[in-house]
């Protein structure tokens, strides 16, 4: 009788003991609502939660000047994804400031606007290099989603030791779970090859097989079916730049005085880009007492 009564005592604490378990045990995430009303979100890795973005740091897809072959290019594949067509991962990759993030952004905002015409939900989600690792659970979080999504992840590049290109190499091509159909990757880069190249060379001078090891890095860029060049642009191409976003911003200056302030502003940088010429024409409206992006 006594052992009876232990052994319901023993299994009354084990009960007990399951429910507070699973009391203190998260929600399942696969039955947790994702999406808010929001279209853009970040995504915190340590949480695995998406935070919405209520108002996306972004210019008009028509202020952007000097990319129009890889803005045609980029807004052609985005367009094929939001009506559930055909399209691939991208990276653009190049020189800094000539407009890689604030594509992807105002191609987002420009198709958002022409819901009409067809698309989608489309929800653009921004993911820190440091959280790729977590990639594989934002994919289970986002691929039974009502909504096609393209994850960003800008200024992606890897240095010595690191081993998250790993993962990102699953997703993107290759894993069993692999992407989801209504997910794409889009990431900007300063190299083409998301490496830098001691990092390769080394690769190359400790390995056993040599060809093998370097293979391995440099392939992740070959994952992205698109490779979008970005390069520096020549001065008739950075005056064009000013003008337009002047005139975006309806500043009325003089178009001598305009050019010769801009070329006067690239000198004391040292560089002509998208990024310098924003710069400069936020500049000229403050001192205009006017709003610029």
């Amino acid at each position: 009788m006594k052992s009876k009564d232990h052994l319901a005592d023993i299994s009354a604490k084990l009960d007990a003991i399951a429910n507070a378990l699973k009391a203190l045990a998260p929600t399942d995430a696969i039955n947790t609502p994702v999406l808010g009303p929001a279209n853009a979100y970040h995504w915190d890795g340590d949480s695995g939660a998406l935070h919405p973005v209520a108002e996306v740091s972004r210019v008009p897809l028509a202020m952007l000047k000097g990319i129009d072959a890889v803005q045609d290019i980029l807004l052609r594949n985005t367009e094929q994804f939001a009506r559930g067509h055909g399209a691939n991962n991208a990276l653009l990759w190049g020189a800094r400031g000539m407009g890689k993030s604030s594509l992807v952004k105002a191609i987002h905002g420009d198709i958002l606007e022409r819901s009409s015409e067809g698309f989608d939900r489309l929800v653009l989600i921004e993911i820190a290099r440091e959280d790729l690792e977590t990639l594989p659970a934002l994919m289970r979080r986002i691929a039974h989603e009502p909504a096609r999504f393209v994850v960003f992840c800008d200024d992606l590049s890897f240095d010595n030791g690191e081993t998250s290109y790993k993962s990102l190499k699953t997703i993107l091509d290759g894993g069993l779970e692999g992407r989801p159909d209504n997910v794409l990757f889009y990431a900007t880069s300063n190299r083409r090859h998301l490496m830098p190249r001691d990092m390769i060379e080394n690769e190359r001078s400790t390995a056993i097989n040599p060809g093998e090891a370097v293979e391995e890095k440099v392939s992740l860029s070959d994952r992205f079916g698109l490779w979008l060049g970005f390069h520096n642009c020549d001065q008739p191409t950075y005056l064009s730049m000013v003008t337009g976003y002047a005139r975006h911003c309806g500043l009325e200056i003089d178009a001598a005085e305009l050019q010769a302030r801009a070329i006067e502003w690239a000198a004391t940088r040292g560089a002509r880009s998208g990024r310098v010429a924003i710069q400069l024409v936020r500049t000229l409206a403050g001192e205009m007492g006017k709003a610029a992006p």
